[in-house]
């Protein structure tokens, strides 16, 4: 592994804050997740998508979409909180794609470098217990544990479609996007398998329609 370091990521402006006597480790780390709010996701920058979607949009929908869930058996409040912080370590790793040269072993490294990093030395002196929660419901993702593991798996592939579908529709289906939705297969629970198949249907619909408005107007 890379002697990858978070820290060393930092922009200046919050290095600053950092090295007060006593310095704002709530003001720091919020300082960070607004870094999520700036990164567009790299998978729609490489496709030629305008004004794409940043990582934070990305997780905000996710994290509404946990709450929609209505499996009986599944913690709604902690898949919320997984989908607000799968992605943060994004904020200084930047957003890896699998296109990426990168190795899985080398991603997952930073990223949980990061993601220690942001609880231990930021938001544990303020709050120990919610440092914690932070690391375990980041593993709980990144190891796909538990119904929720599975289920925020799953959100994060279905957002992503839908995303996908959308960007299709905007660019009138000028767009070749086809690559994206493989994941659809990989799809475990059988509520976001049922949603996924409901989207599915509706893009074919639409291209149906859309393919037959273009034949009329030749």
């Amino acid at each position: 592994m890379s002697s990858w370091k978070p820290e060393d990521h930092i922009p200046p402006q919050i290095k600053r804050i950092l090295s007060k006597r006593n310095p704002n480790h709530v003001l720091a780390f919020l300082s960070i997740t607004q870094l999520l709010k700036l990164q567009k996701r790299t998978g729609w920058i490489n496709n030629g998508i305008t004004n794409a979607e940043s990582i934070s949009d990305h997780m905000y929908r996710m994290g509404v979409m946990s709450m929609l869930i209505k499996n009986p058996n599944v913690n709604r409040d902690k898949c919320v909180r997984i989908s607000l912080v799968h992605d943060i370590a994004e904020s200084l790793v930047g957003d890896i794609t699998p296109m990426d040269p990168m190795t899985k072993e080398e991603k997952h490294h930073r990223e949980f470098e990061t993601v220690k990093y942001l609880a231990n030395e930021l938001i544990k002196p303020y709050n120990e217990i919610a440092a914690k929660e932070i690391i375990e419901d980041w593993l709980t993702y990144e190891n796909g544990i538990g119904l929720e593991g599975k289920y925020t798996k799953d959100l994060d592939k279905y957002e992503m479609l839908i995303q996908c579908f959308e960007y299709e529709q905007q660019y009138n289906g000028e767009k070749n996007l086809d690559q994206f939705y493989g994941c659809a297969n990989v799809i475990q629970t059988e509520e976001i398998k049922q949603w996924t198949k409901d989207l599915l249907e509706e893009r074919e619909a639409y291209f149906h329609e859309l393919t037959k408005k273009n034949h009329q107007e030749l």
